[in-house]
């Protein structure tokens, strides 16, 4: 309760400070002219942008070294972490605004973000792990409800579900499958996992591996043969590696 206080308080707060700013401007101009604010106003918003512009290219740099070099680098994370969660949105953006096709721009976002995580040389404990997949993967005509526990899954082969079960277990990790982000971020806060392998569709992993970031998150496109959200399905090999990369098991040829 208190915290939902704060929020109306602080938006109520921020609102009264423009709108002091806003009136302390107009009396600057009633009793001075326009030509000393005009100067303000267009310092600050250089100031604004050359930190922006500065902020965005280190981070670029970043990305850069980390994947030519294949290793982090601790005094570039605040750059890449604020180029991943809030510029690469707004690029992607501006990508659609000149006609590149949006499925091309997540994929492009998802290899970045593989290739970032698999530098890191993460080794959590498998109990530590999670895979998240989704709704769409389990057979349409299935009776069983999995997304709640995914044990209730029959094994039947119907889909990869039975791969997906059997491939935790016998590697130890965590599964869930979810129907939508929501779910997917609710179990995250649940189980609180040190990395996630996640298979979704190019929108679905794009935005989730930015709300998880900095977790370790490496993100499988999943395949459509009949078509977005039904009976779609995952190389299992894929996942498999993944999940071995994650848990500092020796990564084999052909990683994600």
């Amino acid at each position: 309760m208190l915290a939902r206080k704060r929020l109306i308080l602080g938006i109520a707060l921020s609102l009264l400070l423009a709108l002091t700013g806003f009136t302390a401007g107009l009396w600057h101009v009633f009793f001075h002219g326009l030509d000393g604010l005009s100067r303000l106003v267009f310092f600050g918003l250089g100031v604004f942008f050359a930190i922006v512009i500065l902020t965005a290219f280190l981070g670029l740099v970043g990305v850069v070294l980390i994947i030519l070099r294949h290793r982090p680098f601790p005094f570039l994370e605040r750059p890449v972490s604020i180029l991943i969660t809030r510029l690469l949105p707004l690029v992607m953006y501006l990508g659609r605004l000149f006609h590149v096709a949006k499925e091309k721009l997540e994929r492009s976002f998802i290899e970045i973000n593989n290739a970032l995580v698999r530098t890191r040389q993460v080794a959590v404990a498998p109990s530590r792990l999670l895979i998240l997949a989704p709704h769409c993967l389990q057979y349409s005509g299935c009776p069983h409800k999995i997304t709640m526990d995914v044990n209730n899954c029959r094994l039947c082969g119907r889909c990869q579900v039975k791969d997906l079960v059997l491939l935790a277990r016998e590697l130890g990790v965590n599964l869930a499958v979810v129907t939508g982000g929501t779910l997917a971020r609710k179990r995250v806060e649940e189980l609180r996992p040190r990395a996630v392998v996640a298979v979704a569709c190019e929108r679905d992993l794009t935005s989730g591996l930015q709300d998880v970031y900095p977790l370790p998150a490496l993100g499988i496109l999943n395949q459509r043969p009949y078509g977005p959200c039904v009976d779609t399905r995952v190389d299992i090999e894929r996942v498999r590696q993944a999940v071995l990369d994650l848990i500092g098991r020796p990564a084999a040829k052909g990683a994600v």
